[in-house]
């Protein structure tokens, strides 16, 4: 099952490579990691997308990812309502005369364009990990020139749904 984790860190340097190779030595595979700063200075915020297969496997991970050195803090925040994105760049061959095509069909993605060329066009593309594989899928036929992606970053809501049942008069 895919997990998000996110792992607040003290920015030196290493410290990414020790976290990853604890990944490794545990052979969770690492499907998206992201880095960054975050609110705090000195500190950076790390964001994995892994597949886990029991919570038994998952409190192991949490608990070696604790454990390290530079690592503050460490949250799956999987079963939490978060907001996730990712962006990719998408260089899509563009002749000129199937370009309003083009556009008219991706629109509803609201993609950018951040870069045009006589037969390339260069998308960019912002939102859940769904929409970006759709947006590729759609695109395809026109031909992918070059396509990169960031990886997934994510945030907990502000506003969490309650978890206590509410009394309803409608039974």
């Amino acid at each position: 099952m895919k997990r998000v984790i996110t792992v607040s860190v003290i920015n030196q340097s290493g410290v990414l490579n020790r976290v990853t190779g604890l990944l490794m030595k545990r052979q969770f595979n690492i499907e998206s990691i992201t880095v960054g700063h975050s609110e705090q200075q000195n500190i950076s915020k790390m964001t994995f997308v892994v597949n886990v297969e029991d919570e038994v496997k998952l409190e192991q991970l949490i608990k070696q990812l604790s454990k390290q050195i530079d690592v503050l803090k460490v949250n799956d925040i999987t079963e939490k309502s978060i907001v996730l994105r990712e962006l990719a760049l998408v260089k899509v061959v563009s002749p000129a005369n199937l370009r309003l095509e083009m556009n008219a069909i991706v629109e509803p993605f609201r993609p950018q364009i951040i870069d045009t060329a006589k037969n390339v066009v260069t998308y960019q593309v912002v939102g859940h990990p769904d929409k970006i594989d759709a947006f590729i899928e759609l695109i395809r036929p026109y031909g992918i020139k070059e396509l990169t992606r960031t990886g997934v970053t994510a945030t907990v809501r502000e506003s969490q749904p309650s978890d206590t049942p509410q009394l309803s008069i409608l039974k």
